[in-house]
């Protein structure tokens, strides 16, 4: 789609768009959380935080990495639905000043005190919605407004989180709610991107079959998971819970197969969002086997099959992509960001496998390894593309320091 132009200012590059502040805060954040994460485990280290250990490792994953990812796709997307100029410079500063803030006070609440910490943390969010409605009303794109019911069901979660870790000693009904807003928010948003970007590198490299549009079987799907995640969150034994749960399962692979796949081996920007929406129907299925053979299917699979399997490597796809494409680049994956793909993978996969063999301490510490070179693999290789301009940019900035061949005239330079 069309990017509208960058208003001309002396702002950086990095405060140009949205996906570059928060894409690049948001890796380096995933990479340190689990580095700190071990040692943190295994009492080697403390924090100074109100949560418990458990608590603050999910929490920064959902509400500190997630909601930093969200927030750079939202700010990057809503400029192409509404025709206006991007969040930008100083707002755009302040919100990663904010998301920041959030990340320190929770980690120091213990000293600062619980509410102070709840409310400059789940400000961001409240921030993040509050400029995202301004933005899609300004420019009258009044059905994208349902974008925002993803955005304020983590702010819901995040707040319910920081009230039921204080008052219940640990968090529990919120973590499942705002890790079920990111499954729905990747069967929303992946479901349209999936097959979308599909059907463009088939049109073009491979013709033949493609991806069924979306159409009321993929509503119909997307309503009966989000029942059943939301059934998840609140009613996490029931057995109603585990039969729409194993439903939504089968429903989504279907889903998944309906959009050729398959025929996409050939380009790993492509594959990987298939790989990365297939554990989305693999979380599903172990969420909903695990309340009817709590004995043979850890609960703990079904989470980390959301967590690190879906949100994390479709969250990871769509930031390369986009990285690639926002800062004029081909949408072609190097060598190194095909090792960032299987990286995460791998991590997901060992992650579900500890939950089968907790003892098998390797196992946990292959997937965290694995998940931190994924998370810093990214940054090292698009943290550069992210704080500099776009590329045809810089090419004519290069060409202003020389005239043209055969006179004097010297081209304008965009937008910055």
């Amino acid at each position: 789609m069309t990017i509208p132009r960058t208003r001309p200012s002396a702002y950086p590059a990095v405060l140009s768009y949205g996906f570059r502040p928060f894409f690049l805060l948001g890796s380096l954040q995933a990479g340190a959380a689990i580095l700190f994460w071990l040692p943190l485990f295994y009492g080697r280290l403390e924090t100074s935080s109100v949560f418990s250990p458990v608590d603050w490792h999910v929490h920064e994953l959902l509400f500190g990495y997630l909601a930093a990812v969200v927030t750079g796709f939202l700010l990057t997307a809503i400029p192409n639905w509404s025709g206006r100029l991007p969040v930008q410079g100083l707002p755009l500063l302040a919100l990663a000043l904010l998301w920041c803030a959030g990340r320190f006070v929770v980690f120091f609440s213990a000293d600062l005190g619980w509410l102070l910490g709840a409310v400059i943390d789940c400000a961001f969010l409240l921030a993040v919605a509050v400029a995202a409605a301004t933005e899609i009303i300004a420019g009258r794109n009044w059905r994208n407004l349902k974008v925002l019911l993803p955005v304020t069901a983590l702010l819901a979660a995040n707040m319910m989180f920081h009230a039921e870790a204080h008052y219940q000693g640990m968090s529990d009904i919120s973590r499942r709610l705002g890790l079920g807003a990111a499954v729905v928010l990747i069967m929303i948003i992946g479901g349209r991107i999936v097959p979308s970007f599909t059907r463009n590198w088939l049109a073009r490299k491979k013709p033949g079959r493609l991806p069924v549009p979306f159409g009321r079987f993929d509503v119909g799907t997307i309503a009966l998971s989000a029942a059943g995640l939301m059934a998840w969150a609140f009613f996490p034994e029931s057995a109603g819970t585990g039969a729409m749960l194993i439903a939504g399962a089968i429903l989504n692979a279907v889903r998944l197969a309906r959009w050729a796949g398959d025929r996409t081996l050939r380009d790993p920007l492509v594959v990987i969002l298939h790989v990365a929406f297939a554990f989305v129907p693999i979380g599903l299925l172990l969420a909903g086997l695990a309340i009817f053979v709590p004995g043979k299917i850890p609960a703990i699979a079904g989470i980390h099959a959301f967590g690190v399997g879906a949100v994390a490597s479709m969250t990871l796809a769509v930031m390369t992509r986009a990285t690639l494409g926002h800062t004029g680049r081909d949408l072609r994956a190097s060598i190194g960001t095909c090792a960032v793909f299987v990286a995460i993978v791998l991590a997901a996969i060992f992650r579900i496998a500890t939950a089968f063999a907790p003892a098998q301490s390797m196992l946990l510490h292959t997937s965290a390894a694995l998940w931190i070179a994924s998370f810093i693999g990214y940054a090292g290789l698009f943290g550069g593309m992210l704080v500099r301009p776009r590329l045809q940019t810089r090419q004519v900035r290069a060409a202003v320091l020389r005239p043209e061949i055969g006179g004097n005239r010297l081209p304008i330079e965009p937008d910055p």
